[in-house]
């Protein structure tokens, strides 16, 4: 009889992709570029963003911001300010220049001094939603605009940093809580990218996982139903479909009142 795992007592995942890289070269951007066509979850991310973040105007908070692979999305007359938490280096691997690195709940940003904040892929790691929620709504200016991304079909990652994953009904819940309003959530992606990452997470993990010199080979062998399976997924993103999704591209407004 086979033995199962206590997963309580997993502290790392066999897989981990690698980090996003700052930087504007021909190198980075390439490198960038690759990690967003095989990782869908950036992927999708990054086209709604670009989307979004086109329009901004003012000041942005980019909490929870990483590598800040994001600012390039943000227009040049726009005030950007990126913040992490203290252990972002230990517990995901980002240590970035003119990041301001903030311990417990003091972000060390004033109350209402924001047009737009910005939380990219952060929300499913943070243990307490909705006071951070709350702190984010109160760093907007009334009428101010949150832009956030959460991953729906994702597997367990950063392990044991990763704790929710959020529908549609849970984020309204969460928003209007926090004080906020005119929330609008969009799925990215559909049944079929779904189905093509799930297929594709198990390929990567081949290649890159701790699984045997037997297992790489396998997924080297693989790598043009990757490429393929890669393609297709990045095209059926154009289609809004179904119940089920990478994950969720979320805009609400702090409340006026």
């Amino acid at each position: 009889m086979t033995v199962r795992r206590n997963l309580i007592e997993q502290d790392a995942e066999d897989f981990k992709p690698p980090v996003f890289k700052q930087g504007t070269s021909a190198r980075n951007r390439l490198e960038n570029w690759l990690r967003r066509f095989l990782d869908l979850q950036a992927g999708s991310a990054w086209r709604d963003l670009r989307r979004i973040l086109a329009t901004v105007q003012g000041r942005l908070l980019d909490i929870g911001c990483g590598a800040q692979v994001y600012r390039s999305l943000v227009p040049a007359n726009v005030v950007y300010r990126g913040i992490d938490t203290c252990d972002a280096k230990a517990r995901f691997g980002y240590c970035v220049p003119d990041t301001h690195y903030f311990e417990g709940d003091d972000w060390g940003v004033e109350d209402a001094s924001f047009d737009t904040a910005m939380c990219t892929e952060v929300l499913e790691h943070v243990a307490d939603p909705a006071t951070f929620l709350a702190r984010a709504c109160r760093s907007l200016k009334p009428g101010g605009l949150l832009v956030l991304t959460v991953p729906f079909a994702a597997r367990w990652h950063y392990i044991p940093f990763d704790y929710w994953r959020y529908t549609p009904s849970s984020l309204n819940l969460l928003l209007q809580a926090a004080g906020f309003d005119e929330v609008r959530v969009l799925a990215r992606g559909n049944p079929l990218t779904v189905a093509c990452y799930k297929v594709m997470a198990l390929q990567l993990g081949l290649l890159f996982g701790g699984t045997g010199l037997a297992k790489r080979i396998l997924g080297i062998v693989l790598l043009p139903v990757l490429g393929g399976l890669a393609c297709i997924a990045n095209l059926s993103l154009a289609a809004d479909w179904g119940d089920d999704c990478l994950g969720y591209t979320v805009t609400a407004r702090r409340a006026l009142s």
